[in-house]
């Protein structure tokens, strides 16, 4: 295994800064080798796409179907294919001029069933804090009495067969390591002599004395903060990027790392300038992306919740939330997500909470336990001014009388202890993911396209001047941060989200929810109006709400399940409901809408696999169903032939767009809104980038369509003649945006100069693109 090596490099050799036009995300897995992924190059170099986005491929627990879970970070994946595929894989997409970008885990490890799979950590357990390899993990030897809790077994310790054979204990097919010299004991000595403590697995709720990635005890943290500990996990990666193999990292989880900013900055170095680097970030609105962090940006959920929110209708989505606390006697989203917080830290996390009240002490344990709820965003960073002054006042006033003074020597000691400091920030991070990603947001249901990742459930609209702010600043700030709609972690698909947002402008459909469970009930009818006529719609439908009534944990949950409460699940799912036309309709604009403003605004966009096209799908693993390329659709489009239907529309506006950006990079710099003129000017969101390229949508299609449509509404336009991008209704040319100065621009059949009458503009699609002629 090679490592990272520095060299002094003239200037001739400094390898160009790579950033991607575009990335395409691949699930690889078992049935979705690199070789299947190589069979994919020619179509994904059609579409149009720059880059692939490849899920981890390092070594991990076998049959893993999301390779998060790393046994290994010196080998590439076996059951993809190895090094030898992924370098074929590489070299395929060279060839047909596209590179690769790897998703990789720093954050964790498995503890894997073989656990032998996970050599730093079998050797941890067998030889204990002196082990070599003692530095790689967040253990905290005091707290367990000196040894590592492993909560591995199905009920208390009394009632499970284990036994010594030979240099090994034994529970069923598992197997641990023995300590040197202990293997003669009898078992109650033998359990009491070893670096570990096999227990059952509900301790590890109170007493795991690791840290592991959110509430998952099966994965292990990983101190990538030791120096040593980088370069040994990060070889073959960095290895894989100096060969040219990858160009790019998407860096998962980069919050849960104790100083997100000296890893990336550790990484930037040996990775070298010329590698794209973005990191999984959730931004709260308000929060912005540390300006010192040495990458391109987030990988796109802040420009997900902008997206979404401009299609929002915030007049319905507050009549939705009005019927929805009212026929479920649920809690507004502000207390709902202070609950679950503090459900979270007390339970969940309990084990967390409990190793930062003991460095805190007992006078401040409370102050602790408070300033974690109240916290705002995923977590502060190392050389903060301390914590955020909104928090502490909150947690001042929920800490009892006491509360400013012990909120004030909190802050105190997260200046001047940084080990108290990165445990808190990792606590934090994990709170706010599992308290409202994975917990909140299944609770609060009144219109469930908000209740997304980087999403805020209580103000799910995003005005169109936000919107248009957000982008100006991403172009300034971030051009080559990543954006994203859909992604195997996103709840629902943007097609499902498309759909289920008309109902702000149309809440009727939702009618009046029955049934013993109303939560469910209004869940069930949304999602299955945002899924619509797909194959297998009933039984998918029934598998995504059985994990969300899981993840809500009001009636049953993942530890304390409700059998007699779960029976009753399937019966909420309706059969297969679609939108009523007219709401079709405007599904079809956000649809196309979404898909136009993630493609033509600043960063770089990412398709997720499939979602060229319509794409429905639910929460993983619904979402990371084996993929199917639209290969012989865009053919007929190629050909010439018109889209059919929403699902055509979409694939011809994305290859069109994605082309576009691989061969005219240059159109896509610079940002201006470009406001319309006229009675339904709200309804029309346009910009250019550059000075060349104009992107028009419709948004809140249903309202306008109410209010008589267009009625002389006008969108002036940026001086030049102006033709609509080839390859849609009503555009001609190459693939790569060359018009011959002769083509339609409009149902009139002239091109467009000074301004453009939007009912004729967008008489044959909801959305247009607009290149100026040179």
């Amino acid at each position: 295994m090679s490592q990272p090596q520095s060299s002094v490099q003239s200037e001739s050799d400094v390898p160009t800064p790579v950033t991607p036009a575009s990335t395409y995300r691949l699930q690889l897995r078992p049935e979705f080798p690199f070789a299947a992924a190589e069979a994919a190059v020619p179509y994904l170099a059609s579409l149009g796409v720059s880059h692939l986005h490849l899920s981890p491929v390092l070594e991990a627990v076998p049959g893993s179907a999301h390779g998060y879970d790393v046994t290994d970070h010196s080998r590439v994946r076996e059951e993809l294919g190895g090094e030898p595929g992924l370098r074929s894989l590489g070299a395929a997409a060279r060839a047909h001029g596209l590179g690769l970008v790897l998703d990789i885990v720093p954050n964790h490890m498995a503890v894997p069933a073989p656990l032998r799979l996970n050599r730093p950590l079998w050797e941890v357990l067998r030889d204990g804090p002196d082990s070599p390899f003692a530095r790689w993990f967040d253990i905290d030897w005091e707290a367990g009495g000196g040894q590592v809790l492993l909560p591995v077994l199905a009920g208390p310790v009394e009632s499970c067969d284990l036994r010594a054979d030979g240099a090994v204990l034994r529970y069923g097919e598992q197997e641990f390591p023995l300590r040197e010299g202990t293997a003669g004991l009898g078992l109650p000595e033998l359990l009491a002599a070893q670096w570990y403590r096999p227990a059952w697995w509900r301790e590890a709720r109170t007493a795991l004395n690791y840290r592991r990635f959110f509430t998952i005890s099966e994965l292990i943290g990983v101190r990538v903060e030791d120096p040593e500990v980088f370069t040994a996990t990060h070889a073959k990666v960095l290895e894989l990027v100096r060969d040219g193999v990858a160009e790019g990292l998407r860096i998962d989880h980069v919050d849960g790392l104790a100083d997100p900013e000296g890893y990336l900055r550790r990484l930037r170095a040996a990775a070298g300038p010329h590698c794209w680097v973005v990191v999984e970030k959730i931004l709260a609105p308000h929060e912005r992306l540390p300006p010192a962090w040495p990458v391109a940006g987030t990988t796109g959920y802040d420009a997900l919740y902008r997206v979404d929110g401009v299609f929002t209708d915030p007049a319905g989505a507050a009549e939705l939330a009005g019927r929805y606390e009212e026929s479920t006697a649920s809690p507004e989203w502000e207390p709902t997500a202070e609950a679950c917080a503090r459900e979270v830290l007390t339970g969940d996390l309990a084990a967390e909470l409990g190793a930062l009240e003991r460095q805190a002490g007992p006078e401040l344990a409370d102050a602790v336990r408070e300033l974690l709820i109240a916290y705002p965003v995923y977590r502060p960073y190392p050389g903060d001014d301390g914590p955020d002054p909104r928090a502490m006042e909150r947690a001042a006033s929920a800490a009892g009388p006491d509360g400013p003074a012990a909120v004030a020597g909190v802050r105190e000691l997260l200046l001047r202890d940084p080990a108290f400091a990165a445990r808190f920030a990792q606590t934090s991070a994990a709170l706010r993911a599992k308290s409202l990603e994975d917990r909140a947001f299944y609770r609060y249901a009144p219109l469930l396209s908000a209740t997304e990742v980087g999403g805020d459930p209580g103000r799910p609209a995003v005005p169109a001047a936000e919107f248009h702010a957000y982008c100006a600043r991403l172009d300034r700030d971030w051009p080559g941060s990543g954006t994203v709609l859909s992604t195997h972690d996103t709840k629902r698909s943007a097609d499902v989200r498309a759909r289920i947002s008309v109902l702000s402008q149309a809440p009727g459909p939702m009618g009046a929810v029955t049934g013993p469970d109303p939560r469910l009930a209004w869940t069930a009818r949304q999602t299955a109006l945002g899924l619509g006529q797909v194959p297998q719609a009933a039984p998918r439908l029934a598998e995504a709400l059985l994990k969300g009534v899981r993840e809500a944990a009001l009636r049953t949950s993942w530890t304390d399940r409700d059998e007699d409460y779960e029976a009753t699940v399937a019966g909420y799912a309706p059969g297969p409901l679609d939108l009523p036309a007219d709401l079709a309709e405007a599904a079809r604009a956000n649809l196309l809408g979404m898909t136009l403003l993630h493609l033509a605004m600043p960063g770089v966009p990412e398709v997720y696999q499939g979602a060229e096209t319509e794409y429905r799908a639910l929460v993983d693993p619904d979402n990371r169903r084996p993929v199917r390329f639209p290969r012989e659709a865009l053919a007929r489009l190629d050909a010439g032939t018109a889209p059919d239907g929403p699902a055509e529309e979409k694939l011809a506006l994305t290859a069109a767009l994605l082309r576009l950006r691989r061969a005219r990079p240059g159109l896509f710099t610079g940002y201006a809104p470009l406001p319309a003129r006229g009675a339904a000017a709200e309804h029309c969101l346009a910009f250019t980038r550059s000075p060349g390229l104009v992107a028009v949508t419709t948004r809140l299609s249903h309202r306008l369509a109410e209010s008589g449509g267009w009625r002389g509404t006008a969108l002036p336009l940026p001086p030049g003649r102006w033709t609509p991008l080839p390859g849609l209704p009503g555009g001609r040319g190459d693939a790569d945006g060359n018009t011959d100065g002769n083509m339609d621009g409009n149902s009139s059949g002239l091109a467009y100069e000074g301004e453009a009458d939007l009912a004729d503009l967008l008489a044959l699609s909801p959305v247009r693109v607009l290149l100026r002629d040179d």
